[in-house]
């Protein structure tokens, strides 16, 4: 979620997959019950495509007495994706939306101008012991899209495309991949793919996207001899097409990427702008209490941080 404090990333070991631009190892950090590890933006890489962000939440087991309460907070300049293996999560935002996301449904919510959000555990939940594992991911927008109205869209997973090929099986949950085509509308070309391989299970990860990399979620992936261990984010060099295979005990992974941003990117906190005077008005706005408020959700919020 994009409220963890979690550390930024720091690169990994040396590799020899000469396909490979950056190996990145997440910093792990445990906050209320969930172990987070953030792996973008990263001191060797800011953005791959679109992504301007992407941590792995959990797994985690939530006690009877716990509850993931994201209070509402605010973003701009930049698209949220919340896509879950595991667990729910309660929606709202300023825009009135109130729902359920349930694991393989996509979330993606577009800030623009300035939009605030909660999310919480959902109430029917509460008090009995919950798992939670995902992904929350930011996808910047272009720069002539920054200020647009906010907006919000729920797709359920029965209407994202899936394959199963010889052990290699998944979900396209936006853009397109092996004559698959996810409905999820976004503003630039963006890729996001849930792919699991069964031990040996070979699968082509070819070039046409720009920019390209897979976070190991579980198992252990081979590519070009090297292995690759659960909590790994590859990214790829342009212009090689890549083999992946699963390891001794299959994996689990997640591919992303998309076109390259034209221009520089700012990330403070949760806004992110092609201009840093815009986070600057983006937080005086939220200090000053300028935002619109949450339907169902207005005692509460997170404060602007202190120091920054």
């Amino acid at each position: 979620m994009s409220f963890f404090p979690g550390n930024d990333p720091v690169p990994g070991d040396a590799f020899a997959c000469d396909a490979i631009e950056h190996l990145i190892i997440p910093r792990s950090s445990d906050i209320g019950g969930f172990s987070v590890r953030r792996a973008l933006p990263s001191v060797k890489r800011r953005l791959v495509g679109p992504f301007i962000f992407f941590d792995r939440m959990g797994p985690a087991i939530l006690k009877a007495d716990e509850a993931m309460d994201v209070r509402p907070h605010p973003h701009i300049g930049l698209s949220t994706v919340t896509y879950l293996f595991d667990g729910e999560i309660k929606h709202r935002d300023s825009l009135g939306t109130e729902l359920v996301i349930a694991p393989g449904d996509i979330n993606l919510m577009t800030s623009g101008r300035g939009i605030v959000h909660s999310e919480r555990t959902p109430e029917n939940l509460r008090g009995h012991p919950l798992s939670m594992s995902g992904l929350q991911t930011w996808i910047a927008l272009p720069d002539q899209m920054e200020e647009i109205d906010p907006a919000f869209a729920h797709t359920a997973k029965t209407e994202l495309p899936t394959f199963n090929d010889r052990g290699a099986f998944g979900r396209v949950v936006i853009g397109a991949m092996g004559g698959l085509h996810s409905p999820v509308k976004t503003f630039s070309e963006t890729l996001y793919v849930d792919l699991t391989l069964e031990p040996g299970v070979r699968f082509p990860f070819d070039a046409s996207q720009e920019e390209r990399a897979l976070y190991v979620l579980s198992g252990e992936i081979e590519i070009a001899g090297d292995r690759f261990a659960q909590d790994q984010l590859l990214v790829f060099r342009p212009g090689d097409d890549i083999t992946l295979i699963g390891g001794a005990t299959g994996c689990h992974v997640m591919l992303f990427g998309g076109a390259a941003m034209e221009t520089k990117k700012h990330i403070w906190w949760n806004f992110v702008s092609s201009s840093k005077e815009r986070i600057e008005q983006a937080k005086e706005e939220w200090r000053t209490g300028r935002f619109d408020i949450v339907p169902g959700d207005e005692e509460e919020f997170v404060p602007l941080p202190e120091g920054r």
